[in-house]
């Protein structure tokens, strides 16, 4: 990015023109007769701030300034869960991964349904956290949350999460699909990769500052693998992405400290007893560094659960035993005094 300041001054005499403030971050500074060129190049977080060229002719002291705003706004939007059921009240939670400026009024993220944002949402908050970097610059990573109501009937195929970069003179959107799944049996649907095979609409990504473009082989995901195992199911999230990353639960049906879970590394598991009748619902893990989120939708295959009818049944079984009980007590109590006024003595006459 090339920035000219010129002045023209009246009569022969030619105008004296400079950038002040230089230092590091202010790029490189070409000179000449009325006119001064500012370049910057790869620019970073610390080039952001107001820059100030200065012209005279004579004794006439002229300013301007020029606010440089750096930004960045990669398409790396993640959604957990990675697909939504019909018919249910589900959360679902939308995050944008290695972005700056991070704060509301420049970042904003919405539900769509088609062109249009979906009606009757509850919004649940917002999370803002730094994004682990090599370099010098603050990335951010932003989560929004939603409850979301019952989708209809009939459901649609899939929402979408918009992420809206808002600078001066700028307007950046990316978007994700969420899939709708509509369950007809009891088959638990698997969603275990976010390598979308689904359309993204998205305009123009510029690249985060001091990063490359994203390289072909796309980027490193988690998967989560089931299997069955004596009186329930173990799941498995496992990333083969080499050294230096590690994988951890983080959403369970109900509460996720109820389940046994075991950690090392690149691979986490977590066990599912059907005696326990956990509900049914997503499980979701998630890959560090990178946020990187995978989830399996399960349905407990088989649960007893204690409900009122059966508490119902054994407090009246349990009743009938204790007037069993009771009736045999009174008839032998009753029994038993017969038997001592029949062996009486008569009396006297």
């Amino acid at each position: 990015m090339q920035l000219t300041c010129r002045l023209d001054c009246a009569g022969p005499r030619a105008a004296s023109v400079q950038w002040r403030g230089l230092d590091t971050s202010l790029g490189a500074v070409q000179s000449g007769a009325g006119s001064s060129v500012l370049s910057v190049r790869n620019a970073s977080l610390s080039t952001a701030g107001t820059r100030v060229c200065v012209g005279s002719c004579g004794n006439l002291t002229f300013q301007q300034t020029v606010k440089l705003l750096v930004f960045a706004f990669p398409d790396q939007l993640t959604v957990s869960p990675v697909a939504l059921v019909a018919g249910l009240d589900q959360k679902v939670a939308c995050t944008a991964h290695n972005v700056t400026p991070a704060d509301p009024d420049a970042l904003s993220f919405s539900l769509l349904l088609g062109d249009r944002e979906l009606e009757g949402v509850q919004a649940l908050g917002r999370d803002e956290k730094e994004e682990p970097q090599e370099g010098e610059d603050m990335l951010f990573r932003v989560t929004e949350s939603w409850l979301l109501p019952p989708l209809g009937t009939p459901a649609p195929s899939a929402l979408h999460c918009q992420a809206t970069m808002r600078l001066p003179g700028l307007q950046l959107s990316h978007r994700q699909p969420i899939p709708v799944l509509h369950l007809t049996s009891r088959e638990p649907p698997v969603m275990t990769s976010l390598e979308a095979t689904l359309d993204q609409g998205s305009t123009h990504s510029p690249p985060s500052p001091g990063k490359p473009g994203n390289s072909s082989t796309g980027p490193c995901l988690p998967e989560i693998h089931r299997s069955p195992v004596p009186g329930g199911l173990e799941l498995l999230c496992e990333a083969a992405c080499g050294p230096g990353v590690a994988v951890r639960w983080t959403q369970a049906p109900g509460d996720l400290e109820a389940y046994e879970r075991r950690e090392a590394g690149a691979q986490a598991w977590l066990s599912v007893l059907w005696a326990a009748c956990n509900p049914e619902g997503w499980f979701q893990c998630r890959l560090d560094p990178g946020g990187q989120m995978a989830s399996l939708y399960v349905i407990p295959e088989i649960c007893f659960p204690l409900t009122s009818e059966a508490l119902w049944t054994g407090s009246l079984v349990l009743g009938l035993l204790f007037l069993v009980f009771l009736t045999y007590r009174l008839w032998k109590c009753c029994w038993a005094r017969q038997l001592l006024g029949s062996s009486a003595p008569p009396g006297p006459n």
